[in-house]
C-alpha cells in the first residue's frame, strides 16, 4: 500500500455516502441499510482487533523471512516489472502467506514499504487480506479500508498459488490513487500478469527441486553401493527417494519392500519432516543432514535410514537407505520415552520421561535417531490429511509435549483412542464403563505412568470425584481422557470436563473429513493374501463412501472394509452393487430448516441475477465457490 500524494478525484455519490457511514461507523451511530455487509463486517474486524484508524504510520508487527522461497522466486519478475509502473502514486507490493512486506517498489519507499504487515489484525481490511481469504483477485477502494492513511488509495491484489498443490503463498498487490468509477482496477491486469509470472517462475524451480531429488538419490545409489564394495552399474542397492509426490524406487528396494511397507516408510518418512517445516535440519557432527532410522512392517526384514534433501534452504524430500535387520543396531523402545510425529514413536530403550517428550538428537548415536512406525490400527486410523483432521492432530500433538492432562472430545468411533494411545508411552487404558477399575489405576497415575481414561462419559459418581480430587493436586499428571458428548453430564462430571477444557482436542468427524475416505480405504484394508491384488474402488464405489454420513465413523468405515474383503467372491475394483445398502442407496433426503431455506433462496437468486455463473455468484455472496458448491450439494441431498 501507498502513502503518497495522489490527484484529487472527485467524489461519486457512492463514495460519498460511504464515507458518512465509515464516520457513523466510528462514531458508534446507526449505519444506513444501503451500506455492504461485507464493508460493515470489515470495519467490525479491524475494531475488534484493536485497529486504531488514526494510526499515522503503520510498523512491522511479525518478524519478516530471512529467506523466502517466494521472494527468491518473484524477485527476477518483479524488477522486470517494476519500471512499468509509470503513473505517479503507483506501488508494486508483494507479501508472504502472512501477509508480511517482502519486497516493494514504487512511490512508496522501499525501507518504509517493506517494515509493513498487511494483515487485518495489524491494519484493518485492506485487498491483500481479502485476495489472501478468498484466493481470487480482491479489489479494496478508499472508504472501504479503515484506516485514515489510505482513505485515499484504491488496491488491487491477486493470489500466489503453489503450482503443485495449489496453497495459497502470498499475493501481489498494486496500489495507487483512488479511482473508484474505473472498475476493475487499472492495475489488474499488470498484478494478475505478475502473479502468473511468479507461479510460472515457481513451477520451474519445482523442477530444480526434483532434480535435486534425484541428484540426491544417484549420490545415495552410488555411496551405498561403494559402501558395500560393491562394483559400479551393480543392481544390489536399495535406495529409495520421495518427496510425497515422486518415488524414487531402485529395483533392489522394490524387491525389498511391499506396497505396504513402502506406504509406511513415506507416511512415516515425511511426517518426521514435517516439525522441521520449511527448513534443513541443523548438521552434527560428521553428518550432513540428521538422519531417523525408521523401522518397517513386520515381515519387511530391513530397516530405512532416512537422510532429508535440502534444496534452496528448504527440505524437498528425503532419501531413505534400505538396511538387513541383522545389520541395524536398533533400540528396541519401552514406555520411557515417546515422540509425537504423526503416529511415530521415538525414544531410547531406559530412558527416562514423560509421554511427549522426544529424544535428544544423537542421545544414542552421534548421527542416528531410532524411529519405530507400525502400520498398527492407531496409524490406520491416525490416516488423514484434510485440514480439519491435521488441525486437531496437531494441536493435540502440541498439548501432548508437557505431561498435563489432555481431554479428547468427538464422536464414537472418531479416532479420540487411537489418538490418546500415540500421544503417551505405554499408558494404562482404563474403560469407564468397567465398575470399579478407575480408583485402583490412579496409583499408577500418581506413579507417572500415563494413565488414558475410556468414555469419560460413563464414570460412575465416585469415579469423577476421586479423579477431581486427584487432579486439584497434581496439576501435572500425565492423565488423558475420551468423552463422546450426548446427555448432559451431571454436576461433578461438568466440574471434570470444565478442569480439562483448557486442554482440550474435539476430533472431526468422518463426514467433515470425508476427502480422507480415500486415505482411510487404503490404510484400513487388511494386506491381500500372497498373490492377491489390494482392494481398490470404482469411481461410483467411491462417491457413494463419500455422500455417507457416517454415523459410526472410522470404526464404521473400517467394519464396512473389513466385511467386504473377507467375504466378497468377485475380483477386480469394489462396485458401488456390493456396498451395504446403506451406503449404497445414500442418506435420506431431509428437510430445510427455515434458516437453510432462505439461504437457498438467496442462493438461487443470484444464480438468476448472474446468468448461472457460479464464479460471479459466489464473489457476489462473498463465499469461496468451493461454499457455494458444496451447499448446492448439500441442498440436493
Amino acid at each position: 500500500m501507498t502513502t503518497a500524494e495522489h490527484h484529487p478525484v472527485r467524489p461519486t455519490p457512492s463514495l460519498i455516502s460511504l464515507r458518512r457511514a465509515r464516520e457513523l461507523f466510528l462514531r458508534g451511530h446507526r449505519l444506513p441499510d444501503d451500506v455492504p455487509e461485507e464493508v460493515v463486517a470489515a470495519w467490525k474486524r479491524a475494531r475488534f482487533f484493536g485497529v486504531r484508524h488514526t494510526a499515522p504510520h503503520v510498523v512491522r508487527q511479525s518478524p519478516r523471512p530471512a529467506d523466502s522461497a517466494l521472494l527468491a522466486a518473484a524477485l527476477p519478475v518483479l524488477e522486470r516489472l517494476a519500471p512499468t509502473l509509470g503513473a505517479e502514486g503507483t506501488a508494486l507490493v508483494l507479501t508472504d502467506e502472512r501477509l508480511r512486506v517482502l519486497w516493494a517498489a514504487g512511490s512508496a519507499p522501499d525501507d518504509a514499504t517493506c517494515r509493513l504487515d498487511l494483515s487485518e489484525q495489524v491494519v484493518g481490511p485492506n485487498s491483500a487480506a481479502l485476495a489472501l481469504r478468498t484466493r481470487r483477485r480482491a479489489e479494496v477502494h478508499g472508504p472501504e479500508h479503515f484506516l485514515d492513511l489510505w482513505q485515499d488509495v484504491s488496491a488491487v491484489s491477486v493470489p500466489v498459488l503453489a503450482p503443485e498443490t495449489g496453497r495459497t503463498l502470498g499475493t501481489v498487490t498494486v496500489a495507487s490513487g483512488l479511482c473508484v468509477e474505473c472498475r476493475p482496477h487499472p492495475g489488474a491486469s499488470l498484478a494478475e500478469a505478475a502473479a502468473f509470472a511468479v507461479e510460472a517462475e515457481l513451477a520451474a524451480r519445482s523442477r530444480t527441486a526434483e532434480r535435486a531429488l534425484l541428484d540426491a538419490y544417484s549420490r545415495a545409489v552410488r555411496d551405498q553401493g561403494a559402501l558395500e564394495g560393491q562394483t559400479p552399474g551393480t543392481r544390489g542397492r536399495a535406495v529409495v527417494a520421495l518427496d510425497g509426490r515422486n518415488r524414487l524406487v531402485s529395483e533392489a528396494a522394490g524387491r525389498l519392500l511391499s506396497g505396504e511397507a513402502l506406504e509406511v516408510l513415506e507416511r512415516g518418512a515425511l511426517a518426521l519432516l514435517e516439525g522441521a517445516g520449511d527448513k534443513v535440519p541443523p548438521p552434527r557432527s560428521g553428518a550432513s543432514a540428521d538422519s531417523y532410522r525408521v523401522r518397517l512392517p513386520d515381515g519387511a526384514g530391513c530397516f530405512a535410514t532416512v537422510t532429508a534433501v535440502p534444496h534452496l534452504g528448504s527440505v524437498v524430500g528425503v532419501v531413505a537407505v534400505l538396511e538387513p535387520v541383522a545389520r541395524s543396531a536398533v533400540t528396541s523402545f519401552t514406555s520411557g520415552t515417546s515422540g509425537i510425529t504423526s503416529g511415530i514413536t521415538s525414544g531410547t530403550s531406559g530412558t527416562s520421561g514423560t509421554s511427549g517428550t522426544s529424544a535428544e538428537p544423537g542421545a544414542e548415536a552421534p548421527d542416528e535417531r531410532d524411529v519405530a512406525t507400525s502400520p498398527g490400527p492407531e496409524v490406520v486410523a491416525l490416516a488423514g490429511r484434510s485440514v480439519p483432521w491435521r488441525h486437531a492432530v496437531g494441536r493435540a500433538r502440541e498439548l501432548a509435549r508437557t505431561s498435563e492432562p489432555l481431554l479428547l472430545v468427538g464422536e464414537r468411533g472418531s479416532g479420540k483412542t487411537a489418538l490418546a494411545r500415540e500421544l503417551a508411552a505405554n499408558p494404562l487404558i482404563v474403560d469407564a464403563a468397567m465398575e470399579g477399575e478407575v480408583r485402583p489405576a490412579l496409583d499408577a497415575l500418581t506413579g507417572g505412568r500415563p494413565l488414558l481414561v475410556r468414555h469419560a462419559e460413563r464414570l460412575a459418581q465416585p469415579d469423577v470425584a476421586a479423579l477431581n480430587s486427584l487432579i486439584d493436586p497434581h496439576p501435572g499428571a500425565p492423565l488423558l481422557v475420551t468423552y463422546t458428548p450426548g446427555a448432559p453430564p451431571g454436576p461433578c462430571l461438568q466440574r471434570l470436563l470444565d478442569t480439562l477444557a483448557a486442554r482440550s482436542v474435539t476430533l472431526p468427524a468422518l463426514r467433515e473429513r470425508t476427502e480422507d475416505i480415500r486415505e482411510l480405504l487404503t490404510a484400513l484394508a487388511p494386506s491381500p493374501a500372497p498373490g492377491q491384488p489390494p482392494l481398490t474402488w470404482t469411481l461410483d464405489a467411491l462417491r457413494a463412501l463419500e455422500r455417507h454420513p457416517w454415523p459410526g465413523n472410522v470404526t464404521e468405515l473400517l467394519h464396512v472394509v473389513r466385511a467386504l474383503a473377507e467375504h466378497r467372491r468377485t475380483t477386480g475394483p469394489v462396485r458401488r452393487a456390493e456396498l451395504p445398502d446403506l451406503v449404497r442407496e445414500g442418506p435420506a433426503p431431509r428437510r430445510l430448516s427455515p434458516m437453510e431455506h432462505a439461504e437457498r433462496a438467496a442462493i438461487l437468486d443470484a444464480l438468476h441475477r448472474h446468468g448461472g455463473n457460479k464464479a460471479r455468484t459466489a464473489a457476489a455472496l462473498g463465499i469461496a465457490r468451493a461454499t457455494l458448491y458444496r451447499k448446492l450439494r448439500g441442498y440436493r441431498d
